[in-house]
């Protein structure tokens, strides 16, 4: 028997929680560089969220920014912040519909799955922090401090509208919490190469991210008397560079301990090499760069993802460029990565300039008592597993809200394939019945540890990013 259908009986999920969901999903939220104040999709989340949890409505206070959502559940303690729960409301496009098993905004519930886009990125967590506060608040339950939920309407377009107005606003008042929780690390199943067990992946911090353009003007003229190199053949040669010279393959300290966390459920030749590990960096660091998936975690990764050039067959380009977007591994900066493009394209005649949205890398933190307390619930609610720390490739909401936590961690306690995680921003979202059962627990046993916890979390030490 698989994770997916063992440890949690899946009719922990009865049909209304379920639906609930499934409602959630068939609200087309999708994320566009300028949200509307009136996207009507957004305002029937909203309001389906409101029927669905009167005890959080009724209870906790809700201030508004566009159509993100912070909530403020005081503690009996209120000037003390336990924790900053986020999640967001909005999804990427779906670019193939047809190619779909169910429609991925038909919000389907079948024995297993509940399907839709943002059945997993994001609004299962946004829904199941909610469940889970209603259920205390039913219980009677309240935090000893303040619980603040934090819940983005534009986080796939980077959240200038919603977290970044929300973080601001916790600034502005002083808050600072114990533990700031969002997306972005799962317990992934035959993924680590090696490992038989399924693997918690606790992230503490996160890359940045970049995109550059790439960019090239010429005369134009007839095709037939081109010159040596026409637009577009300049521009491919500069992003084959771009693309054959990629940044250099590093070890982070971070890195290196996700891999010492893991070393005991490793193969024993693996074992040995990571005992070497200060001697062997470099070996590991080539072993690692084999696969796309643990690539991304030595170092800052090149990824051209459009060219543009040329109007018809016969006429020489006047105008040629390509985009490279880049994510960027802690010791890297932005800076660094424009001076990389610069040094490999080497060609005056190449306009080599940032576009759109930019973030540096986190600080990532060390393993404390916040990642303790991730880690005990995570095991609580999926027994058998091996725990590690991380740093999430893409970016989230959270780095908008780093310094307003002592501890931060990007978890969910789902259980995903390979193939579970193509489906995210892919084809076929969906969410296991039994995930969605893990994910409302776990929140549950968070809200239950801050109710009854008698001291905070302490903070967590940053880490060198080098």
């Amino acid at each position: 028997m698989t994770a997916n259908a063992a440890r949690t009986d899946p009719t922990a999920v009865g049909a209304l929680v379920a639906e609930r969901l499934a409602q959630a999903l068939r609200c087309v939220t999708v994320s566009a560089e300028d949200p509307a104040d009136d996207d009507p999709e957004f305002t029937r989340l909203g309001e389906h969220l409101e029927r669905s949890f009167p005890l959080v409505h009724a209870e906790l206070e809700l201030e508004r920014f566009g159509h993100s959502r912070l909530y403020r559940w005081a503690g009996t303690e209120p000037d003390r912040v336990s924790a900053i729960l986020l999640a967001h409301q909005d999804v990427v496009p779906v670019g193939d519909p047809p190619r779909w098993t169910h429609p991925p905004f038909a919000g389907v519930v079948d024995d297993e799955f509940i399907w839709g886009r943002g059945a997993i990125d994001d609004k299962s967590r946004l829904m199941a922090i909610l469940e889970a506060v209603e259920s205390a608040l039913a219980a009677g339950i309240r935090p000893e401090h303040t619980i603040y939920l934090a819940f983005g309407h534009d986080e796939e377009v980077f959240g200038d509208q919603g977290a970044v107005q929300m973080a601001r606003r916790l600034r502005d008042a002083g808050v600072r919490a114990d533990l700031l929780l969002d997306e972005g690390g799962v317990i992934t199943e035959g993924v680590a190469d090696g490992v038989d067990l399924p693997v918690a992946s606790i992230m503490l911090g996160e890359k940045g991210y970049a995109t550059v353009r790439l960019s090239v003007s010429e005369v134009g003229g007839h095709s037939s008397m081109p010159g040596r190199q026409t637009a577009v053949g300049r521009i491919a040669r500069a992003v084959s560079r771009v693309q054959d010279h990629p940044m250099p393959l590093r070890l982070i300290p971070l890195v290196s301990d996700m891999l010492a966390r893991l070393r005991h459920v490793m193969p024993d030749s693996r074992r040995r090499l990571l005992g070497l590990a200060g001697l062997a960096a470099p070996v590991i660091t080539r072993v690692m760069a084999a696969t796309p998936q643990t690539e991304a975690l030595v170092r800052t990764t090149t990824a051209p993802t459009v060219i543009r050039g040329g109007v018809k067959a016969n006429v020489l380009p006047q105008q040629a460029e390509a985009l490279v977007n880049f994510r960027i591994l802690p010791g890297d900066s932005v800076t660094s990565v424009l001076a990389h493009c610069r040094k490999v394209v080497r060609d005056a005649g190449v306009r080599i300039e940032l576009v759109g949205m930019s973030s540096e890398p986190t600080r990532p933190a060390t393993p404390g008592a916040g990642f303790e307390l991730i880690a005990r619930l995570a095991e609580a609610v999926v027994p058998g597993i091996a725990v590690t720390t991380g740093i999430v490739p893409g970016a989230t909401d959270a780095r908008h809200y780093d310094d307003l936590a002592t501890a931060r961690c990007n978890f969910a306690p789902i259980i995903l394939t390979q193939a579970d995680l193509a489906t995210i921003h892919g084809t076929d979202e969906r969410i296991s019945l039994v995930n969605y059962a893990r994910l409302i627990e776990f929140n549950r046993r968070l809200i239950d540890h801050f109710a009854h916890a008698s001291t905070t979390v302490p903070p967590q030490t940053s880490g060198a990013d080098t």
